[in-house]
């Protein structure tokens, strides 16, 4: 679940910094998220409790900025802070999501992506051949920690499997996004998956993509809310508050690094944890 909601900015994002080679950092961050479904949670020391609820907090901005942007647009600050308060705040009062729920929403997602796949490879493309750069390693590092956090996945059972898939669907994606828009204006729209429908010439299909939005939100920000109180209890409170003032004044890019960079420093502490275990053991 985490994915679609991280795809509806992401992929403008990593175009702008990478351009075609977004393609590239999303098969890292694939394979980093694979590697990660080995490495345990951190454990209850302050330090990781920290870390994990700021992680989850840099999601739940960027799932208010995504959700203002292409539900709401003429409002869309207020929005995004309206979206804080109920979705996350609603998961850290304890609302949870029957799994069944969230199997059904993962699998209308991924319909939904495919379709968006077939249609913008369907129609030609209309002026968007900007050629293919040289290689921009750090473009695609970068790419790669943006995508990082919505490719980990949200469970240990059939991990591998899983994470397959998602990094198949965040590559199909963004073929697709890239062939029918082209990197430089892929880069420059905040909704480019709007951009992407009315360049497909499937503006009929911007209804779904507003229900897709609610969805690929709302779910993960629940979650994410919960796991925030499990880790940081009342004070959680605070950085919800925090959250919801980042979604009012910052653009997506800068809370998409925050959210890779604290999972980066979230799966090195996991890591420690594991090795700690292993010389008490």
């Amino acid at each position: 679940m985490r994915l679609g909601g991280g795809l509806l900015v992401l992929l403008a994002a990593g175009a702008a910094g990478a351009g075609w080679w977004l393609l590239a950092g999303l098969v890292l961050a694939a394979v980093a998220a694979g590697a990660s479904a080995r490495v345990p949670e951190p454990g209850d020391a302050l330090v990781d409790r920290v870390v994990v609820a700021l992680a989850r907090l840099a999601e739940v901005t960027v799932y208010a900025i995504a959700f203002g942007a292409y539900v709401f647009p003429a409002h869309r600050e207020l929005a995004a802070v309206a979206f804080v308060v109920v979705a996350a705040g609603a998961g850290f009062a304890g609302l949870k999501v029957p799994t069944i729920v969230v199997r059904i929403a993962g699998g209308l997602l991924l319909a939904a992506g495919l379709v968006l796949v077939v249609v913008c490879v369907a129609v030609p493309p209309v002026g968007t051949a900007d050629g293919l750069r040289p290689p921009d390693f750090a473009g695609v590092l970068v790419a790669a920690v943006l995508a990082l956090p919505f490719l980990r996945p949200g469970g240990r059972e059939h991990a591998g499997p899983r994470v397959l898939l998602l990094g198949a669907v965040a590559v199909l994606a963004a073929f697709a996004a890239l062939y029918q828009l082209g990197a430089v204006r892929l880069g420059l729209s905040l909704t480019s998956l709007r951009d992407l429908l009315s360049a497909a010439d499937a503006d009929a299909l911007q209804p779904l993509l507003t229900a897709v939005a609610v969805l690929a939100t709302v779910v993960p920000a629940l979650a994410a809310g919960g796991e925030v109180r499990t880790r940081a209890g009342v004070p959680g409170l605070a950085g919800l508050a925090v959250a919801a003032v980042a979604a009012y004044f910052l653009p997506v890019l800068p809370v998409l690094v925050a959210a890779g960079l604290t999972t980066v420093t979230e799966l090195l502490l996991g890591v420690r944890a594991r090795r700690y275990s292993g010389v008490r053991d």
